[in-house]
């Protein structure tokens, strides 16, 4: 099941469309039986989440919180055992949630893309060649479901895998 809640007011978005992009990714990655939620907010409450969890005291576009946090990238979620609890079993397809400020990522948009390792290479690239927002938010679901399922850019290598996938997934999303 896919949850989309939209708690933000300055961007009109499309929630149908966005539920739309989850499911192709998920479908892409072979998690479609599994869960996501989509909290679209404000650069507040952003800030506060990137400042609790981060110790960044800014907005930011996107903030993925993995519910199998020890997932390596390309590793799948073990399946459970035939004792599971009905609980158990629930909680094991939940792939995690996504935190976005439609506000940020508009911004972001419109703004020079720097070298930092902050931004991803698909997100840079979409800036660079003149994306749109429903673009940048579709790559922004890509980034943010690529953190869910183990994908990390701290490292240069990680950054480069990461980056690969990423580019590999938005070649296959239809509109």
């Amino acid at each position: 099941m896919i949850i989309i809640k939209n708690t933000q007011r300055k961007i009109k978005i499309n929630t149908k469309k966005i539920e739309h992009h989850v499911k192709q990714i998920l479908k892409i990655l072979k998690y479609e039986n599994y869960d996501v939620g989509i909290w679209l907010t404000t650069n507040k409450t952003i800030r506060e989440y990137n400042k609790n969890f981060r110790k960044k005291d800014k907005p930011t576009d996107i903030l993925s919180f993995p519910f199998y946090t020890e997932l390596k990238p390309g590793e799948r979620i073990k399946p459970l055992p035939k004792t599971a609890t009905k609980e158990q079993i629930q909680d094991s397809q939940n792939l995690g949630d996504i935190i976005i400020s439609p506000e940020f990522a508009q911004k972001d948009l419109f703004t020079t893309a720097s070298n930092t390792k902050d931004q991803s290479a698909s997100k840079k690239n979409a800036i660079n060649n003149g994306a749109n927002f429903d673009q940048h938010l579709k790559i922004l679901l890509v980034h943010g479901l690529c953190h869910l399922i183990g994908y990390d850019h701290i490292k240069e290598q990680d950054y480069k895998i990461m980056h690969k996938k990423e580019m590999a997934i938005l070649e296959k999303i239809k509109d």
